[in-house]
């Protein structure tokens, strides 16, 4: 592609791993961390449901058909500048608390957009 300037960014994503069955007052956990990232004007959050995992109870929990498929893992995904994700998690620190919370550097394609 002549004329189009790309370049590799330097960011950092944060991992949250937490339970499809964690509530934050009677509503999904997962939903109100997305809802605090877009408030706080992170570039954007995407949360991944599990087929299988487990915890600090090393309890297996698994979609497969002979078992119920319930309190099944969910992972939530921001990339953002580490900074802003690092007052992210501070500021949230009650909604974080029970859950896994981790912070790792990425580089991000960051292409033309037409």
């Amino acid at each position: 592609m002549s004329g189009s300037v790309s370049r590799w960014v330097t960011a950092s994503r944060l991992t949250v791993l937490l339970g499809e069955d964690d509530l934050w007052r009677h509503k999904p956990r997962y939903h109100e961390i997305v809802r605090r990232a877009r408030d706080a004007g992170l570039a954007g959050a995407s949360v991944w449901r599990g087929i299988e995992g487990y915890g600090v109870s090393s309890h297996i929990h698994t979609s497969r058909l002979l078992d119920l498929a319930e309190r099944l893992p969910v992972l939530i995904m921001i990339i953002e500048d580490t900074a802003r994700l690092r007052d992210f998690v501070e500021s949230n620190a009650d909604l974080l608390d029970s859950v896994t919370v981790a912070i790792s550097p990425v580089e991000v394609f960051d292409g033309v957009r037409r």
